[in-house]
């Protein structure tokens, strides 16, 4: 089973390794939508695989590293990518959050990537 908790996060960036006339190149803002999966048994007692208090309390210190800032000037994210936010997010809760199983970044509502620690 499955369970999963969204955090909307607005932050700003821009992609210094793309073409100088591509529009990510320029400073912009995104509605991040990211999504937080937690793979387990459900528990015959509490009914839950885990309670999503659980899942807001881990993710609590990475959204607010995250949210309202210049993602270009956090360590680890120089080149701020869905695909390498989604891969820094994983690496600080991997440890932490037991059961981790994707992280999902969606930077529009049409457009994300989806990661399961494929290169952990």
């Amino acid at each position: 089973m499955d369970v999963f908790k969204a955090f909307s996060i607005e932050a700003a960036h821009r992609l210094p390794h793309v073409p100088p006339e591509h529009k990510c190149g320029r400073l912009h803002g995104h509605s991040f939508k990211v999504e937080v999966h937690v793979r387990g048994k459900v528990c015959g007692e509490t009914g839950w695989v885990m309670d999503f208090a659980d899942i807001k309390r881990a993710f609590q210190p990475i959204f607010e590293q995250l949210d309202h800032h210049y993602l270009n000037e956090i360590e680890g994210l120089e080149n701020p990518t869905s695909e390498n936010l989604s891969k820094w997010i994983w690496r600080r809760l991997r440890h932490t959050l037991p059961g981790l199983n994707k992280i999902i970044v969606n930077e529009t509502c049409d457009s994300g990537c989806i990661y399961q620690g494929e290169d952990d």
